[in-house]
């Protein structure tokens, strides 16, 4: 199907460009109605990228792109179904988020994050998946997951391994600080810094751009250039989930729920 009207997003393909929108209140966390629209999107993707040469990847809400994983859920998940189950799935969920974004990171497409004001923890990840990142210049990136005993589960760690090297990871994951636009831009994390306000039009023109070239020689470069560290990837879902044994964690959980706080994500 070429559009799509889901609960948590939406999807649309239009002159060769397909359009996926996050727009779950209040600011796209991703618990398992966002991930089963996902894994829906992942299977219709190699129908759309036949008559696709881009994907631009946005948030509807004014609140930001994404503020990562639907900690409540988990917390409530750990509460009622015991640990040894609520562990259970969280490694069903992580290995179902990794075959979507594994998929998301391998499609023959070029593909464009389009970000605004809070993209954090599970939300970076996304964003990270992607080729380019074009970031309006009040977004903020930070992975908060050490508040929380934890660390990046979604394949955070791998990726910017592969793209920025270890020295970013240590600095984002170990001090749980929060980059701006402009640092991100300095480091490489981001292609472009454009006004507020000005990420979506800019991605888009992006995409248009890059449909005046030929498809098949995008998608080679592409693979050439953009490993997948599969083996990297099992190993940070087997490290999380040693992690979420530990009390620390349900701790750092039930703190977060009792946060008080409008935006209780922020660092």
């Amino acid at each position: 199907m070429n559009t799509y009207q889901g609960q948590t997003l939406s999807w649309k393909l239009q002159e060769g460009v397909i359009d996926l929108a996050l727009h779950r209140s209040p600011c796209n966390e991703i618990g398992l109605p966002t991930l089963h629209e996902l894994e829906e999107f992942a299977a219709a993707l190699p129908n759309l990228q036949a008559s696709a040469h881009a994907l631009v990847l946005h948030s509807t809400l004014n609140t930001g792109f994404c503020a990562g994983a639907d900690l409540r859920e988990l917390y409530r998940g750990s509460q009622e179904l015991g640990r040894e189950a609520a562990l259970r799935g969280v490694r069903d969920f992580l290995e179902r988020i990794h075959r979507v974004l594994n998929t998301l990171d391998a499609a023959p497409l070029t593909t464009i994050a389009a970000v605004h004001g809070v993209t954090f923890g599970g939300g970076f990840e996304l964003a990270l998946v992607c080729d380019l990142i074009i970031a309006d210049k009040m977004a903020r990136f930070c992975f908060p997951e050490l508040r929380l005993g934890l660390i990046p589960g979604f394949g955070g760690i791998p990726r910017l391994k592969r793209d920025l090297g270890n020295s970013v990871v240590r600095d984002l994951l170990l001090t749980g600080r929060s980059f701006n636009a402009t640092k991100a831009q300095q480091i490489g994390l981001v292609s472009q810094v454009v006004g507020e306000g000005e990420a979506l039009r800019v991605a888009r023109a992006t995409a248009a751009q890059i449909g005046k070239f030929d498809r098949n020689t995008s998608a080679t470069a592409k693979k050439f250039i953009k490993p997948i560290p599969h083996q990297e990837l099992q190993q940070e879902i087997d490290l999380f989930c040693e992690l979420f044994s530990r009390p620390a964690v349900e701790a750092g959980l039930q703190k977060f729920m009792e946060s008080t706080d409008a935006l209780p994500y922020l660092p």
